[in-house]
């Protein structure tokens, strides 16, 4: 049990970027109004979602959680042969310097060259800019719409290519300095590792806060949830870690959350959502029609950010459930994600 005081991407994946609602859907909606926008929370013009939650006053209510100063890193290294979904991409490249030295002094350096999906990639953040779903209009119009109803016309960058988004680009990201919780599912089901296609229920979610002695009720407003799987202990085979690559014979998918327990998160207005799997929900999903709703689910409707691929065994093993959580993301204008460091402190 731990205390707590109650406070009140242009870059799109098909695989990502699905329909919850038919292009046409019954109930079209217009730019002003939709079924999730304006944000009733923070307005129409918001672009921060869920990390609105993140006030000065959670701020401090988190840092007084630290009570050893023992420091869990929760991400993964980024290097070449980490797992990739789809075709993405890593290269690092440290270019050879000139022989000679610079200067009378002979001074000599190294510089890096980087090719890849900066932002999506290795221990990776999603930010509101990065899922959308198409949706008809009523004017009969047929456009992407993401988080508080911003399509992808006002998203994208009108003076050519290389801009990123015009709206909900990471730079609108705040730092994350807030509580984190732990939710141990490995832990509860007593395995080492989710199976592949399992997807984890209310049920689940519940038996896991029970067992690690927290109500359902300590869950607060901008805290971060963090679900443990085991699933990182496949890290270093990424054939079978990640399940882009259906063709190859390890790879039956990967566990993770499922549509009822995305929407329980968003009631108790959490403002991160992450995991030790690709893509935190499960995938692929059981109802073959959908893919990667969790997304929607979480990202689109309701501001939520989610961070992939995380390492969250130590935390496990030395059963540390509440903690002092920071990721602080890259602030890249115009981007989709963000590579980053999460930290746990205890």
């Amino acid at each position: 049990m731990f205390e707590h005081r109650a406070l009140a991407r242009t870059y799109s994946f098909a695989a990502i970027v699905i329909c919850l609602c038919s292009p046409t859907h019954s109930m079209a909606q217009s730019r002003e109004e939709g079924p999730w926008w304006p944000s009733t929370q923070w307005g129409s013009e918001d672009q921060e979602g869920a990390a609105n939650w993140i006030t000065q006053a959670k701020v401090l209510e988190a840092l007084q959680s630290v009570k050893t100063g023992k420091v869990y890193e929760l991400g993964h290294v980024y290097e070449r042969g980490m797992p990739l979904f789809g075709d993405r991409d890593f290269k690092l490249t440290v270019p050879t310097p000139p022989r000679q030295g610079w200067g009378e002094n002979a001074s000599v350096w190294h510089s890096d060259f980087f090719v890849g999906e900066i932002g999506q990639v290795g221990t990776q953040f999603d930010a509101l800019g990065h899922v959308g779903t198409k949706m008809e209009f009523d004017d009969g119009t047929v456009k992407d719409v993401f988080y508080n109803g911003f399509t992808r016309e006002e998203m994208l960058w009108q003076g050519g290519e290389g801009g990123g988004l015009m709206a909900l680009g990471m730079e609108k990201a705040r730092p994350f300095i807030t509580r984190g919780i732990l939710i141990d599912i490995a832990g509860y089901k007593d395995v080492a590792t989710l199976s592949s296609h399992h997807e984890v229920t209310i049920e689940d979610v519940k038996g896991a806060l029970a067992r690690q002695g927290i109500e359902e009720s300590e869950i607060q407003p901008g805290d971060a949830i963090l679900f443990n799987y085991g699933w990182a202990t496949h890290w270093n085979n990424p054939p079978k870690y990640n399940n882009a690559n259906y063709n190859h014979p390890e790879n039956n998918g990967s566990p993770g959350i499922g549509i009822p327990v995305a929407r329980w998160l968003a009631e108790k207005n959490v403002s991160l959502v992450g995991a030790d799997s690709c893509c935190v929900e499960v995938v692929p999903n059981p109802d073959d029609a959908l893919k990667h709703p969790v997304h929607q689910e979480l990202i689109t409707r309701s501001g939520i950010y989610m961070l992939e691929n995380l390492d969250l065994r130590s935390l496990a093993d030395d059963e540390v459930y509440g903690f002092l959580f920071i990721f602080n993301p890259l602030r890249i204008k115009g981007a989709s994600g963000s590579p980053g460091r999460p930290l746990a402190i205890r």
